[in-house]
């Protein structure tokens, strides 16, 4: 999302500083700076849309809520004004290393990321962009990928861990929707509700994750696992907007719900960021069951005055900074879906048996 228009929102509204086979978990690379989660999981957080040059006291609420796993969804920083500088966005990961929650929260916290437009390099940008090798070089770096991880020898930063004994068994797929991603459909109507950026684009030769990723993916849904995060760093099965989205590709969001269906994959959650808000959205349509999809969106600047028409949204957006979670009751078998504010305090919550993210015979 386009990072001058959130500026002029800010300073008009007074917003507050808010591919190959992945490797078997035996030899799957380190989790960067933090020791890699001990048991089952019951507590992962998510985040995004983190301005380095803005305050974040929100890592020492999140870091007092002891998530065992912590995603960052993309626009981790913000250095995406054209033309295009891969000292600047060295820079903007030099300055968020350093502000001291971050620091806190990356040193004590097993993690995992993925990147959007503005730590990619170019607003809204995809396969397109000419210098998307030297942004993933200086992700893998900030993130300390060591040298034989294999996201340094394959396209796109697309990664897959799981996490916890055989039958408490989470599986997190971060997906990369910028790498591979065709151009989208510009709108006929800019900032019309519904059509602000884009409009859906049925061309079946246009791609969201390109064929290697699509292959990539599939064989993640086959390893067995009680529940699946499923990280885009734009939203899946939101409808009623015209900013990016996986609506914008009608049939490559199908063909998600279809893979989802073919490989009997259960338990699949999604998340994701990019919106400057948070909420909750459930759609059953063309779905193998119902899928429920977080978006959490607000470290540093969300969009105080956001709005949307929100067809398959649960209750109200939040527009306050804000996290996300997704805890786990194992013995009841329910996880939550959280938003909670610079407190800590839940301040939207959905919850889902396990029973009912299972596809039906």
């Amino acid at each position: 999302m386009d990072r001058r228009r959130f500026l002029s929102l800010t300073a008009a509204t007074g917003l507050a500083g808010c591919a190959a086979e992945a490797p078997p978990l035996e030899h799957a690379p380190a989790l960067e700076h933090a020791p890699a989660p001990a048991g089952a999981l019951t507590k992962i957080g998510i985040a995004s849309c983190a301005d380095q040059s803005r305050p974040q006291p929100l890592w020492d609420t999140v870091l007092a809520d002891r998530p065992d796993l912590f995603i960052f969804a993309g626009d981790n920083v913000y250095s995406s004004a054209q033309p295009f500088s891969i000292d600047a966005l060295r820079e903007a990961y030099r300055v968020e290393a350093a502000v001291p929650g971050f620091a806190r929260l990356r040193a004590a916290v097993p993690h995992m990321a993925t990147w959007d437009d503005n730590d990619y390099g170019r607003n809204d940008g995809g396969a397109e962009f000419e210098f998307k090798q030297a942004a993933k070089d200086a992700f893998l770096d900030f993130w300390h990928a060591p040298a034989s991880d294999v996201r340094r020898t394959r396209e796109g930063i697309h990664d897959a861990r799981l996490f916890g004994p055989a039958a408490q068994r989470v599986q997190v797929i971060m997906l990369d929707t910028r790498w591979f991603r065709s151009a989208w459909r510009v709108t006929d109507a800019r900032n019309a509700p519904g059509k602000e950026r884009y409009l859906p684009d049925l061309d079946p030769a246009k791609t969201m994750l390109g064929e290697a990723q699509w292959r990539w993916l599939e064989a993640q849904l086959r390893q067995p696992a009680q529940l699946r995060l499923i990280v885009s760093g734009i939203q899946v099965i939101v409808e009623g907007h015209g900013w990016e989205r996986w609506g914008n590709f009608p049939l490559e969001r199908r063909r998600l719900l279809r893979l989802i269906r073919e490989t009997r994959a259960e338990g699949v959650v999604l998340l994701s960021g990019d919106r400057h808000f948070g909420a909750i959205y459930k759609e059953s349509a063309d779905a193998p069951y119902p899928l429920y999809e977080l978006t959490s969106s607000g470290v540093t600047h969300p969009w105080a005055q956001a709005k949307e028409a929100g067809p398959n949204r649960l209750g109200e957006l939040f527009t306050e900074i804000h996290y996300g979670t997704v805890e786990i009751a194992w013995a009841a078998r329910v996880l939550s879906l959280h938003l909670k504010d610079i407190h800590g305090t839940v301040r939207r919550s959905q919850a889902i048996h396990f029973d009912d993210l299972k596809v039906q015979a």
